[in-house]
């Protein structure tokens, strides 16, 4: 005979059943799923053997946090190991659980046959649907109010200690980078359509966007420029960094085949040309925004393949850490799904690069040698990333080493130079990786130190102003005359008694 003893996790504290006639009941699932709709059939299915409340909102906190992770709380085990019944030879004792994490780690700790399917998670849900009937002194408000408060604590804990919530700069700044390029480009090619109307050699002469909207801002009207004005012509100079370019240009709009503008429109093109220029000079402020928060989070991945590169993998991926997770072969297709998929349906040639084609190392290398350098390059991404994820001190050592060994694997492959083994290259970024690690350590000790003495300088000097104030203060009225009087008896006396003695 087994005996099953469901153990339920709620908000309010745990609690274990006991499921009458296990064997008959598991036989007829279908039979059950129908009992947990109606209160009175399942309570006759279903006997309450224990209930231990949570001592507080964050002892309650702690064990869903440690029953999510798969752990088993101190409470958990106290709760079980005095409340499940043991088993004997006749009569064994298995545990339902929810999940199957939670079950393994019970298992492993405390010995109990543990089960999660078949009939288990249908009781559960008639546990869930009927609790408050079958636990005496819980209403239905009281386990809503529970419920709502323990869940908005536990995501607020998720929300502060998300582990990957610096990866989230770095994938909303490289997204907001792609969608910047694609607005300016659509932008200019507006701004060169509409401003060609008036100016149509501009395009012609000008090639870049950006250099082309803060030319057409500064010209306005083309029939006002001309060769005596020496300020257009020093503005045009800095703009375009050419002084042949700005001499083309004010000679170009002399003899211009464009048609005459009014300044109604000349004054929405200036504005259009305004924000072009704003979108422009934001896209490079989040750019170098963005390699400050590489270079801080994942320095060893943006050092080895670049800033964009890594940011463009850490935001495909997912996260830092799902990327550390993945293996090479996974990351040096990763961007390439929908080439994969199809060549594995037409049974054609599968990709050999996905995003890490766009680093300088596949373009520098030849075309036989391709499909090596990605999958060798995509080898060292993985390790840098897994470095970059579970390192405590973040250093760029790893990644310059990384990076020589891929410099290195492409002058093999031209010239055949035999490179490094990797055992060595590693034993050397680690002592670096130590000294440099035991430098800032001892910086910040000294840091310490001044802190700590400015503090004891500071101290002494409100001391000694507390006292040189209290010293500087003299005293009023009647304590005056009552202190001046005995020191003056005492001068006397004392020259009275030399006076005597002579």
């Amino acid at each position: 005979m087994s005996q099953l003893v469901v153990l339920y996790e709620h908000a309010s504290g745990y609690a274990l059943f006991r499921v009458k006639e296990f064997e008959e009941v598991s036989m007829f699932v279908p039979q059950v799923e129908r009992a947990t709709l109606d209160v009175v059939k399942f309570q006759s299915l279903v006997q309450l053997i224990a209930f231990s409340p949570f001592k507080s909102g964050t002892n309650a906190l702690d064990n869903t946090n440690s029953i999510s992770e798969g752990i088993v709380h101190e409470d958990l085990q106290v709760f079980l190991e005095t409340n499940v019944p043991k088993s004997s030879k006749k009569s064994k004792v298995i545990v339902g659980v929810s999940d199957a994490k939670i079950g393994a780690a019970i298992q492993e700790l405390l010995g109990f046959n543990c089960q999660y399917t078949e009939v288990v998670p249908e009781i559960i849900r008639g546990i869930r649907l009927h609790f408050h009937n079958l636990i005496k002194g819980l209403s239905l408000q009281s386990v809503g109010s529970a419920e709502c408060s323990l869940g908005r604590s536990y995501s607020r804990a998720k929300v502060k200690f998300n582990v990957n919530r610096a990866d989230n700069m770095i994938i909303q700044s490289i997204s907001l980078i792609d969608q910047l390029d694609k607005d300016i480009n659509t932008f200019a090619m507006r701004l060169r359509e509409w401003y060609s109307y008036h100016f149509p050699e501009l395009v012609k002469i000008v090639n870049d966007n950006y250099l082309y909207a803060r030319v057409a801002k500064l010209i306005k009207n083309r029939k006002e420029c001309n060769d005596s004005d020496e300020e257009l012509i020093e503005k045009l100079e800095q703009i375009v960094m050419d002084s042949g370019k700005a001499h083309a240009i004010v000679n170009a709009s002399k003899s211009s085949m464009g048609m005459d503008i009014s300044a109604i429109d000349l004054i929405n093109i200036e504005t259009f040309t305004s924000k072009v220029i704003n979108l422009a000079e934001y896209r490079k402020e989040l750019m170098e925004y963005l390699i400050s928060r590489m270079h801080n989070i994942a320095p060893n991945l943006a050092t080895l393949i670049g800033e964009t590169v890594g940011a463009r993998l850490i935001s495909h991926a997912g996260s830092l850490m799902n990327l550390a997770k993945y293996p090479a072969s996974t990351v040096q297709i990763l961007g390439a799904e929908k080439a994969l998929f199809r060549a594995l349906k037409t049974r054609g040639n599968t990709p050999k690069y996905g995003l890490i084609f766009h680093s300088t190392f596949i373009g520098r290398a030849g075309a036989k040698n391709k499909g090596r350098i990605s999958r060798f390059l995509a080898n060292k991404c993985s390790i840098a990333a897994r470095i970059d994820c579970f390192n405590d001190f973040p250093t760029d050592i790893f990644g310059t080493k990384l990076k020589e060994q891929v410099e290195d694997r492409l002058k093999f492959f031209e010239s055949g130079d035999v490179p490094k083994k990797n055992v060595d290259v590693m034993k050397e970024a680690i002592e670096e990786a130590k000294v440099a690690n035991d430098l800032e350590n001892s910086k910040k000790k000294k840091k310490k130190k001044k802190r700590k003495k400015e503090e004891v300088y500071d101290e002494n000097d409100l001391t000694n102003v507390e006292n040189g104030v209290l010293d500087s203060v003299e005293p009023n009225g009647d304590e005056a005359e009552a202190e001046e009087p005995p020191v003056k008896k005492q001068k006397k006396k004392k020259k009275k008694s030399k006076s005597t003695d002579e």
